[in-house]
């Protein structure tokens, strides 16, 4: 099923275009770098998102070939807009040492196991959880937000190895992850991409 753009998307792309050349890009970065600048007008996520188009191609085929899509709240889960998620927030409780995201990410990763796409845009502790699980992710799009921690679980996100769409600065949130994921499950692979 094709997605219908509404012309004041249509818009909202051609002036972020006209203000930022993009086109030097690969594919899949390109359309995850417009959409998140796209959901935050702000052109500096061109030069603070860091990814992999390898890692992209590989979560996008596991996307479309239906795996899970694992998100830390709820804001993050409204934002994604063709797929079903896992959000396991209120079944989570707080204790020493573990924070409710935290504790949320240990249930959802029981549930879904190994190769889920990850999107974590509010908690830092749940992409730092994350990071101690044995998740196999097919992606984790790590763009919690915040002065505590953010920066610091973002760049401990990249140092893992793990296939990742991360940013560097303190920004990010439930709207810009929701937009990374977004603009997978919106591109269609051409032709000359799979040549």
């Amino acid at each position: 099923m094709n997605r219908v753009v509404h012309p004041i998307e249509q818009e909202s792309f051609r002036r972020l275009r006209a203000r930022l050349d993009t086109s030097h890009f690969p594919p899949l970065t390109r359309a995850v770098v417009e959409r998140v600048i796209h959901s935050a007008a702000d052109l500096e996520y061109a030069t603070d998102l860091v990814m992999n188009e390898d890692d992209l191609v590989t979560a996008h085929a596991a996307l479309h070939a239906g795996a899970p899509v694992v998100v830390d709240v709820e804001m993050v889960a409204s934002g994604i807009t063709r797929r079903g998620t896992v959000c396991r927030l209120r079944d989570a409780v707080s204790g020493p040492g573990l924070t409710r995201s935290a504790h949320a990410v240990r249930l959802a990763h029981e549930e879904v196991g190994p190769g889920a796409v990850w999107v974590i845009g509010c908690a830092p502790t749940a992409l730092e959880e994350l990071l101690t699980l044995d998740a196999s992710p097919a992606l984790v799009i790590g763009l919690p937000v915040g002065f505590v921690g953010a920066a610091e679980s973002k760049a401990a996100l990249r140092a893992s190895g793990l296939p990742a769409v991360s940013n560097v600065s303190e920004k990010g949130g439930s709207a810009v992850a929701a937009a990374a994921l977004n603009a997978l499950l919106y591109h269609t692979v051409s032709s000359e991409e799979t040549s």
